[in-house]
Formats: C-alpha cells, structure tokens, sequence
C-alpha cells in the first residue's frame, strides 16, 4: 500500500485504476469504515453502491478526475498515517474513525463526508503539518 501512482497516463488506464480501487478498498478496510462512510470519501451518492462492489471485486475506479483526485488524498492519508505512527498499526488505523478536536469533534471520515472535498483537503493537510511537510 505505501507505492502509490503518480504518473498520469498510469492513473488514467484502467490497470492503474484498477490498482487505485484495490489500494483504496484495503484501506477502507483496515479503517473500518462502513459502506457510507467509503461512499462519502470517494464523493459518491448513496445510491453508486454498486461501484463499491465492482471496485472490492476489482474493477477499476470511474476514470473521474474528482474521484482520481480523492483517490489521491485518501492514499496520501493512508501514508501519513503509517508514517506518523509506525509503532502502532492500530492507532493508524483506528484515526480516520476517532473523534478529533481539529475537526470540531468529528471523525475525519465525518468532517469528509460533512464537508466533501474540502474537508478531504482539510484532513490531508492536518496530517501533512502533523509530518513536519
């Protein structure tokens, strides 16, 4: 999970999204975020949980530049969290779904879902300062 895509024309191509999907899926997992929390987080309606299937089952994501660019952020999310607490998988883990006093006592994964791509910027840039970036 730490080696993400970065080059365009690679994100873009089905395999690439495809190898975004997976990353995302165990991600969401190893977070325990539920079907809606995982909707929220990629700015899909509640209705597409159908996509959600296809991409566990390994489909590639929609070649959306909205959906590619969360993509992104929640990967980076996902690194930062490993490299902040590499002690501690389970505190990593278990931080998108804990309430934070920066988030106005929300969950990072309910300051997303709340405030859509803002709040994703948001919680991405509060891990970045948290690195030191």
């Amino acid at each position: 999970m730490s080696q993400t895509i970065t080059s365009s024309s690679q994100a873009h191509g089905e395999q690439g999204r495809a190898v975004l999907a997976k990353m995302l899926m165990r991600a969401f997992s190893l977070w325990k975020v539920p079907s809606e929390g995982q909707l929220a987080l990629l700015g899909l309606a509640p209705e597409n949980r159908a996509a959600l299937t296809r991409y566990r089952k390994g489909g590639p994501l929609a070649n959306s530049r909205d959906l590619l660019e969360r993509a992104g952020h929640l990967l980076a999310i996902h690194k930062s969290l490993r490299l902040l607490f590499p002690h501690d998988r389970d505190l990593a883990y278990a931080w998108m779904t804990t309430r934070n006093r920066a988030f106005g006592y929300r969950t990072p994964v309910e300051a997303i879902s709340e405030w859509g791509f803002m709040g994703l910027f948001m919680v991405r840039a509060y891990l970045d300062r948290a690195r030191g970036r």
